[in-house]
């Protein structure tokens, strides 16, 4: 009895030291992450309480086990009305904790490899169709380089594809933010939320910039004034995104007579979504690759990427915390609701 009682307090430890510490000191910031991590371990322990009738005394890691989580997915399909969406969601939390307390002690690695044989209910996703790599030489290849809109258009093409910059990103993008005298040029991004990443740019990218910045800003631009401006407005004017999107389409199809990979209905975010592709096909660090793209959490980049679980194992690295013995202990033996014993709230009528 004392040892299943022992077993028992270690995974309530767990639970409150993985949602209380370890998330949002280790794997996000995210107010939304923390609170679906919350929200799926809320919903398990109450599902083990309510349906599967365990209690403190008879918590144990085979709690955990797939059987019993599938029967849990059910449940919130059937039982709650959640929807397909949200109980992948609810599914992948869960595997964040399992992985997390497989890190934790060696007997629990087959818990967390066991959940991610769990397949995921079907849903609807409309996902983002990438460029194959000579999708992108298609296109590169398309714009007549001796017109002066042809040299542009190539420089937004190749300036989009090698920083893989969010389309407004690079349409803000102002001289000032820009450095090709550096041995290794590169470009100051200010991404979301104002967080600014250094992209260096290959030798082809700040070829053609250098070609564009003579033609187009008379070789000396202004700090101030937009790299891809408005023909019409000004230099101190972006070009709009509805422009970019004329321009892509425009050349979707010679490109594709080329290269049947190239989408006739082809948009600026695919540029992106290539050559995260690529880079991670030429072995780049997911870290990097996160970063690279202005993610703020890689689990964005592992969704982003479609990457399966056993990229994701090979990818991340699991974190250590030396401060686990100072965690408060919300838990107490002498309760004999399950969810109390853990430290999490009462499951909501939602």
């Amino acid at each position: 009895m004392k040892k299943s009682i022992a077993e028992a307090q270690e995974l309530a430890r767990q639970i409150n030291f993985f949602l209380g510490n370890y998330a949002p000191n280790q794997l996000t910031t995210s107010k939304h992450t923390l609170k679906s991590y919350s929200a799926a371990l809320t919903q398990y322990i109450w599902f083990l309480s309510d349906k599967k009738s365990i209690s403190p005394e008879t918590f144990s890691p085979k709690c955990f086990e797939a059987a019993v989580i599938e029967e849990w997915r059910t449940w919130l399909n059937k039982e709650r009305g959640c929807s397909p969406e949200t109980c992948n969601v609810r599914l992948s939390s869960l595997r964040v904790f399992l992985k997390y307390l497989a890190s934790r002690d060696i007997k629990h690695i087959y818990l967390y490899n066991d959940s991610t044989h769990i397949e995921f209910l079907d849903t609807i996703k409309k996902r983002v169709n990438g460029l194959s790599r000579d999708a992108v030489k298609a296109l590169f290849a398309a714009p007549d380089q001796n017109t002066r809109t042809g040299k542009r258009d190539v420089t937004f093409m190749t300036m989009l594809y090698g920083t893989a910059a969010r389309l407004d990103e690079l349409l803000s993008l102002k001289i000032s933010q820009l450095n090709l005298q550096a041995v290794k040029p590169y470009a100051t991004i200010i991404g979301k939320g104002s967080v600014m990443r250094t992209l260096y740019l290959l030798p082809r990218v700040a070829a053609y910039l250098n070609s564009y910045l003579k033609e187009f800003h008379d070789g000396n631009p202004a700090t101030e004034h937009y790299l891809f401006y408005s023909r019409n407005k000004g230099r101190d004017k972006k070009i709009s995104q509805s422009a970019i999107a004329k321009m892509l389409k425009k050349y979707a199809m010679p490109a594709n007579n080329v290269c049947s990979d190239v989408p006739l209905g082809l948009h600026a975010h695919q540029f992106r979504h290539a050559k995260a592709s690529h880079w991670l096909e030429d072995g780049m660090n997911i870290v990097q690759i996160s970063f690279l793209l202005g993610h703020a959490h890689i689990e964005t980049t592992m969704v982003y990427l479609d990457i399966t679980t056993d990229a994701e194992a090979k990818a991340m690295a699991t974190l250590e915390d030396e401060n686990d013995a100072k965690t408060p202990k919300k838990w107490k033996v002498g309760n004999k609701d399950l969810s109390s014993f853990c430290g999490l709230n009462p499951l909501s009528k939602n």
